[in-house]
């Protein structure tokens, strides 16, 4: 992968060095500068990657370096070589199981793909004025929804403690993680306790082979005997308190919904700024266009179309997790129906060449796999959609079906 910058390992190891290491699996262009220097080194060199070792003692100089890398466009990955329990949040463990170079060189090519990545974003935002497509500037990770698997002890802290940064999807077993996982977007997997080396070998086996999920973040809360000889480059394998699991955790989850922010902003490039690149559905103003268009065609065909209004009771619903619903509709519906995520926090789907009835059918598959992924603040409680159907009815404008659409929506909440 070609680079805008050299990698910078810092560590004050004597004899072999990081970068002797590294430089022995794949050629990268290296500078190895000790702790004193690296903040200087950064701030001249403007590198690709930074990779930390010798951490012991040098806490706050991390600390430092992280915030250097923070503030640097486009992203610039920091990777700390066999950390403790508290990280900056930018700052992505790597625990040397093995002391194995080549999964460190695979960690590092999966940070710099996601650098990349942002380096096209920065290019095209750029060059295409026309669009109305910005990245939002919140913290990635408020984005985030994470699968949780596990069934023993320990899993009631890793709920919490994952709980109070990002979304949390639970799963009791590997067979309800596989449906979630088909199902819809997530930005990791962290495993618990409650599972055999067996289990936990062919789940990790199945992850490494699907091309969907092999660069996500996968922690195992409790590999005790796991070996790391995946294809995952994201794997990190721990044995520590549910805290540590979760200190190493986020921030492997907030790059990864990164890249995700990134890519739903490259699409709406791709479109002309007509997707939100917050839920990967259509923003408020292009649904409108669309919407109209659709209503005059439909008349002159005669044909049908319905509109489905999906929404939540107040209250039971954080501003992430409605982003999380859209998201996770924009990878249900069919290709030829449209939706966006209106002012009210609800989503509003048109279902093309569609009648009531059959419009009924589809609402319910899709609000039944709402209800069964996503999960209410309130621990344990699942959340049940509320949807109000309307169809277009002869003469019928699109602002006419909306407020029908809205006015049913407000007398069934009342």
């Amino acid at each position: 992968m070609s680079q805008q910058g050299p990698i910078v390992t810092v560590s004050n190891r004597e004899g072999r060095t990081l970068a002797d290491a590294i430089a022995q699996v794949k050629t990268f262009p290296l500078v190895d500068v000790s702790w004193a220097d690296a903040a200087d080194a950064i701030a001249r060199l403007r590198p690709a990657a930074v990779l930390a070792a010798d951490l012991d003692g040098h806490e706050a100089a991390l600390a430092n370096l992280a915030k250097q890398a923070a503030q640097a466009d486009p992203y610039v990955p920091v990777l700390a070589i066999d950390p403790g329990t508290v990280l900056p949040q930018n700052v992505l463990p790597f625990t040397q199981a093995g002391r194995n170079a080549e999964r460190l060189v695979s960690r590092l090519n999966a940070a710099l793909r996601v650098r990349a990545l942002h380096v096209t974003l920065l290019r095209r935002l750029a060059n295409d004025r026309s669009t109305s497509t910005r990245m939002p500037t919140s913290d990635p990770i408020d984005d985030a929804t994470v699968l949780l698997i596990g069934r023993g002890a320990g899993y009631p802290a890793l709920s919490v403690a994952l709980g109070e940064q990002m979304g949390v999807v639970g799963a009791l077993s590997i067979e309800a993680a596989a449906k979630h996982l088909n199902a819809r977007e997530l930005d990791g997997i962290i495993i618990g306790d409650g599972f055999t080396l067996r289990v936990l070998d062919a789940f990790l086996t199945v992850l490494s082979e699907d091309s969907r999920f092999r660069n996500l973040p996968v922690l195992v809360g409790s590999g005790s005997g796991l070996t790391t000889g995946y294809d995952l480059p994201n794997l990190e394998i721990s044995s520590g308190d549910p805290q540590t699991v979760a200190a190493h955790a986020v921030p492997l989850i907030r790059q990864q919904a990164f890249e995700s922010r990134i890519a739903r902003a490259l699409k709406s490039i791709d479109v002309g700024g007509l997707l939100d690149p917050r839920t990967g559905l259509l923003n408020e103003d292009a649904f409108s266009r669309d919407f109209e268009t659709a209503v005059t065609d439909t008349q002159t065909r005669g044909a049908g179309l319905s509109v489905a209004r999906i929404s939540f009771v107040q209250g039971s619903i954080s501003e992430r997790m409605r982003l999380d619903a859209a998201r996770i509709l924009s990878r249900l519906m069919r290709r030829m129906d449209f939706a966006t995520l209106d002012e009210e926090g609800a989503i509003v789907v048109v279902f093309a060449e569609t009648d009531l009835r059959n419009a009924h059918a589809i609402a319910r598959r899709l609000t039944s796999v709402l209800k069964h992924t996503m999960y209410s603040t309130k621990r344990d409680q699942r959340l049940d959609p509320q949807v109000t159907l309307a169809t277009l009815m002869p003469g019928d404008t699109a602002a006419a079906i909306l407020r029908r659409l809205q006015t049913e929506a407000h007398r069934a909440a009342s």
